[in-house]
C-alpha cells in the first residue's frame, strides 16, 4: 500500500511539474512583473476536449483563480490546476484532455490574502468594498467586558469550600473566581486575581481576611504556572500577601488559619506526591516550618482553636495530630484500636467541649479525645494519645461534611444517602431530611441563620433553604459545549457532557428550568420565533424542546456521529444541522418549529463541520471543518456547492459563529495549530467579535477583524479551555461556557462613547439588516415572537445561588 501511495505522489508531482511548464510557455509574461502595473488580474481557466486555443470559452464549465501576478507562484497554480482537472475527470489520464487557457484581464475584480494554519494556506477573497486592504488598521474595539455573574459551584472534587460571612454573603469558588454571594440582596462580587483554578477556602478568625489556594496550571506555551495562596480583604477585594510562589508543587490542596492567636499562622498542604505541610507567619510572608505530610490523600487541615501548636489532618487511611514544637513538627497517628479503621477520613470538627469530630467512609462520626498513653503497648515514656471515645452511627455510606452550630448542635451530609441530618451536642439525631438524586450527594454545609442552610453538593449545585422547606437548584457537573441565546429575550440554553440541559434567566442570575437527556448534548440554537430550542447530541441524534411544556416535540438522527452545530436561517424555515460525518444536513420547517422534513444535505467537506452560519436572506450557508476548509453553499438551489467561493466575497451574514473567514481572519494568533480557538460570535450591532480560545480566554475583538496581530481585549476567569461564547439578543451581555470547569461566566458589555455603526473607520456600512413592516416574513416573525412572549416561564422558585 505505501509502494503505490508513493507512486501515486509521485505521479503527482511530475504533472505539477509538467502542468507549470506548459503555463510557462503558454504565457511567458507570467514570469515577468504584472504589464498593468499594480493592479491584480482574474484567470480564467477552462478544462475542453478541442484541440485548439479556445477563443469563445464555455463560461459554464470555467472557474477562476486570481494570482499576483507580480508574485505568482507556478507550482502553486499548477497544484491548483491539476486539482480542478482531477475532480472534472474520472482518473488521471489526463492524455484524452487539452488543457486551454484564456488570459483576460479584468481588472480590480477579486483580491486574496492568504493565511495559514499548520502550514496549510487558506485564501480568503477581499470584498468589493475594501479599497486599499494594506492600509486597513486594526484597534482594539470601543467596548470591553466586566463580569457580571457566575453561573455554579465547584463541588465535585473539592471540600470545605462554601461559608457564610457576618456581610451575609456566602463566599465559595469556581474556576478562577472566588464568589461572594449576598445571601437576600441576590449580588455577587468576584475576587479574581487567582491565575489558574481555585482549589480551596479558609476563612480567618475575623471573618473578614480570606486564604485561597490555586492549582498551578499551564501557560499558552504549555509552561507551567506557580501555584500559590493569597489572602485578601472580603471588604475591599484587596490582596494583602501572596504566599508561597515557587514552593508548593502542583497546587495547593488545603489551607487553614490558626486560631488561638488571633489568626497570626497559616497552614498549608500541597499537591505533591508528599503532601508538604507547611506553617507560615503570612503578616511577615515567612515559613516557619515545612515537613512531609503523607503519600496518601490529605482531605483537611485545621488549627486546634484552643492551641496553634496543634494541627490536625486527615484524609486516605489517616487522621494525623501534629504537634509544632521548637521548629519542628511530629505527628501521632490516630489509633482507632477496637474500632473498624476506615479506608478514609472524610472530614473533621472540633466541638466545643475541645473533641475532635470525624466523619468517615464508613458512615461513622467518630468522637475523638487525648487519653493515657498504653505503656504496655507502646512502652515507657510514651506520651498521650487520641484515642476514639465514642462511635455514632450516622449516613449510609460516607460522612462528607461537618458542620458545628452556635449553640454547639451538629450537622451531618451524607453521600451514598444525601441525607442532611441534625444532631445535638450529645450527639442524638433530632431532624433529617434528604436532596433530590439529581444534586447528587452533599459536599458541605454552611449555616446562614441557624435555621435556613446553604448546602453545596457533588453535582456542582449550591441549595438554600430549610429542614421544613427542602432544597432546590442545580448546575451542570461536567463538559459544556452547547450553548444558545434567545432571539428577544434575556434567556440562554446550555447543554453538555453530563446530559443536562439547562435554561437560565441572564436578567434575574437564575435557572429556569433543567432536564436530563439520555445522550450528551453538544450543540444547540433557538429558533427565530423563540418558542422552541434544537439540541444536538453526541450519537447523531438531534431534539427539539418546546420551551413551554419542556417536551420533546420532534426527536430525529442524522448518521451515528456526534453533532457539532445546529443553525435555524433568519426567517425560522430552514434549520441546518452540521455533523461530524462530514455532512451538513438542511430540513425545511413548518408549524411554528414543531415539524421538520428533510429537504437536503450539503456534501462536499472532507472533514468533521465544525461552524456554519446562514446569510441574511437565508438562501446560502458558510461552514468550516475540522481541516480548515471554507466553502459556501447554495441551499435553496439544492443544496449546491459554490466552486467559485470569490463570488460569495460580498455576501453579507445573519450570524457569524464560522472561526475561519475573511472578516475574522485577525483574531488568530501567529502559529496557531487550527484547534486554538473553539468558537467566535460577532455581536447583533456587528461592531465586535467575541472569540473563545484554549488557552482559558475571552477575547473580544474589532469586527471585521480582517488583518493579522489584531488587538483585543483578554479577559480571565475560566480554569479549562473556553468552549463557546454567545451574546444576548440586544449584545447587553455575553455568555462563555468553560470546559471541565463546568463554568458560565456572564459578562456585561461597556460601551464606552457614543460610537455608532456608520462611524467604522474602515468599512462602509452595510446594508440595514431590518425589514420593512410590511414584509411578511417579518410579519409571521412579529407574530410568533408574540406567541412565544409567554411560553418561557420565569425562574422556579428555587433561590439558586
Amino acid at each position: 500500500m505505501e509502494v503505490r501511495l508513493q507512486a501515486q505522489e509521485d505521479e503527482i508531482t511530475l504533472l505539477k511539474s509538467s502542468l507549470a511548464d506548459a503555463l510557462r510557455n503558454l504565457f511567458p509574461s507570467m514570469d515577468s512583473p504584472n504589464p498593468v502595473g499594480s493592479q491584480p488580474a482574474l484567470w480564467m481557466v477552462c478544462i475542453t476536449q478541442s484541440t485548439g486555443i479556445t477563443t469563445a470559452p464555455d463560461y459554464s464549465s470555467a472557474f477562476y483563480f486570481t494570482p499576483d501576478l507580480q508574485n505568482i507562484n507556478l507550482s502553486d497554480l499548477s497544484l491548483f490546476l491539476l486539482c480542478e482537472l482531477c475532480s472534472s475527470v474520472r482518473s488521471l489520464n489526463v492524455c484524452k484532455y487539452k488543457l486551454q487557457v484564456a488570459l483576460c484581464q479584468i481588472y480590480v475584480i477579486c483580491q486574496s490574502i492568504k493565511m495559514f494554519i499548520r502550514g496549510r494556506p487558506i485564501t480568503m477573497y477581499i470584498p468589493s468594498n475594501i479599497q486599499n486592504y494594506d492600509e486597513l488598521k486594526m484597534d482594539l474595539p470601543s467596548e470591553k467586558l466586566e463580569l457580571d455573574w457566575v453561573y455554579g459551584y465547584r463541588g465535585r472534587d473539592c471540600r470545605g469550600n462554601l461559608y457564610m460571612l457576618p456581610s451575609g454573603e456566602a463566599v465559595y469558588f469556581l474556576a478562577c473566581v472566588v464568589v461572594l454571594y449576598h445571601v437576600t440582596k441576590r449580588t455577587q462580587r468576584h475576587y479574581r486575581k487567582h491565575t489558574d483554578c481555585v482549589r480551596c477556602l479558609a476563612i480567618h478568625p475575623d471573618k473578614v481576611l480570606i486564604a485561597s489556594g490555586q492549582t498551578a496550571g499551564v501557560d499558552k506555551d504549555g509552561k507551567p504556572l506557580q501555584p500559590f495562596v493569597h489572602i485578601w480583604d472580603s471588604t475591599t477585594l484587596v490582596t494583602l500577601q501572596q504566599i508561597g510562589l515557587g514552593t508548593f508543587e502542583r497546587g495547593v490542596g488545603s489551607v487553614a488559619f490558626s486560631n488561638a492567636d488571633a489568626g497570626a499562622f497559616l497552614c498549608v498542604i500541597d499537591d505533591s506526591n508528599e503532601h508538604m505541610l507547611s506553617v507560615w507567619d503570612w503578616n511577615k510572608n515567612t515559613k516557619v516550618v515545612e515537613v512531609k505530610s503523607t503519600n496518601e490523600a490529605v482531605f483537611a487541615v485545621e488549627f486546634n482553636p484552643a492551641d496553634t501548636n496543634n494541627i490536625i489532618t486527615c484524609g486516605k487511611s489517616h487522621v494525623y495530630f501534629w504537634t509544632l514544637s521548637a521548629g519542628t513538627l511530629t505527628k501521632k497517628q490516630g489509633i482507632f484500636g477496637k474500632y473498624k479503621k476506615p479506608k478514609f477520613i472524610m472530614c473533621f470538627v472540633f466541638s466545643l467541649t475541645g473533641d475532635v469530630l470525624t466523619g468517615d467512609s464508613e458512615g461513622n462520626i467518630l468522637t475523638w479525645g487525648k487519653s493515657a498513653a498504653d505503656i504496655k503497648t507502646l512502652g515507657k515514656g510514651a506520651k498521650e494519645t487520641f484515642q476514639i471515645m465514642k462511635q455514632t452511627r450516622a449516613h449510609e455510606g460516607s460522612v462528607f461534611t461537618l458542620c458545628v452550630l452556635q449553640g454547639g448542635a451538629l450537622l451531618s451530609g451524607g453521600g451514598k444517602d444525601r441525607r442532611i441530618i441534625r444532631w445535638s451536642a450529645d450527639l442524638a439525631p433530632e431532624r433529617e431530611c434528604e436532596i433530590p438524586e439529581k444534586y447528587g450527594a452533599v459536599r458541605t454545609i454552611a449555616d446562614v441563620d441557624g435555621e435556613e442552610l446553604l448546602v453545596g453538593t457533588t453535582r456542582n449545585a449550591i441549595l438554600r433553604g430549610t429542614f421544613s422547606d427542602g432544597f432546590v437548584a442545580t448546575g451542570h457537573v461536567d463538559e459544556m459545549w452547547g450553548l444558545a441565546t434567545h432571539p428577544f429575550q434575556n434567556i440562554f440554553l446550555t447543554c453538555g457532557n453530563d446530559k443536562q440541559v439547562c435554561v437560565w434567566n441572564a436578567e434575574e442570575h437564575s435557572l429556569s428550568w433543567c432536564t436530563t437527556l439520555e445522550e450528551s448534548g453538544l450543540c444547540a440554537d433557538f429558533s427565530p420565533s423563540g418558542a422552541v430550542v434544537s439540541v444536538g447530541l453526541s450519537t447523531g441524534r438531534w431534539l427539539v424542546l418546546d420551551l413551554q411544556t419542556r417536551e420533546v416535540v420532534s426527536d430525529l438522527i442524522d448518521g451515528n456521529e456526534q453533532l457539532s452545530v445546529i443553525r435555524y436561517s433568519p426567517d425560522g424555515s430552514f434549520v441546518a444541522v452540521g455533523s461530524h460525518d462530514n455532512f451538513i444536513y438542511i430540513y425545511s420547517v413548518t408549524e411554528g418549529g414543531r415539524r421538520y422534513t428533510r429537504f437536503g444535505k450539503c456534501t462536499g467537506h472532507s472533514s468533521f463541520i465544525t461552524h456554519l452560519d446562514w446569510s441574511k436572506d437565508g438562501k446560502y450557508i458558510m461552514s468550516n471543518s475540522g481541516d480548515y476548509e471554507i466553502l459556501y453553499w447554495d441551499v435553496t438551489g439544492g443544496c449546491k456547492l459554490l466552486r467559485n467561493r470569490y463570488e460569495s466575497k460580498d455576501r453579507e451574514w445573519a450570524s457569524y459563529t464560522c472561526v475561519l473567514g475573511f472578516h475574522v481572519m485577525g483574531v488568530w494568533l501567529e502559529g496557531s495549530d487550527g484547534t486554538d480557538i473553539n468558537a467566535l460570535c460577532r455581536s447583533h450591532s456587528e461592531r465586535v467579535v467575541a472569540v473563545a480560545d484554549d488557552f482559558c480566554k475571552v477575547h473580544l475583538f474589532q469586527y471585521p477583524c480582517p488583518k493579522p496581530k489584531a488587538p483585543s481585549h483578554r479577559y480571565e476567569g475560566h480554569g479549562s479551555h473556553v468552549t463557546n461564547v454567545r451574546f444576548t439578543h440586544c449584545d447587553s451581555h455575553l455568555l462563555s461556557l468553560g470546559g471541565k470547569d463546568a463554568c458560565i461566566l456572564q459578562w456585561r458589555v461597556k460601551r464606552s462613547g457614543a460610537a455608532d455603526n456608520k462611524d467604522h473607520p474602515n468599512f462602509s456600512l452595510p446594508p440595514s439588516t431590518s425589514t420593512s413592516s410590511s414584509d411578511p416574513r417579518n410579519q409571521r416573525e412579529k407574530e410568533s415572537q408574540r406567541e412565544a412572549a409567554h411560553l418561557i416561564k420565569r425562574p422556579v422558585s428555587a433561590q439558586s445561588v
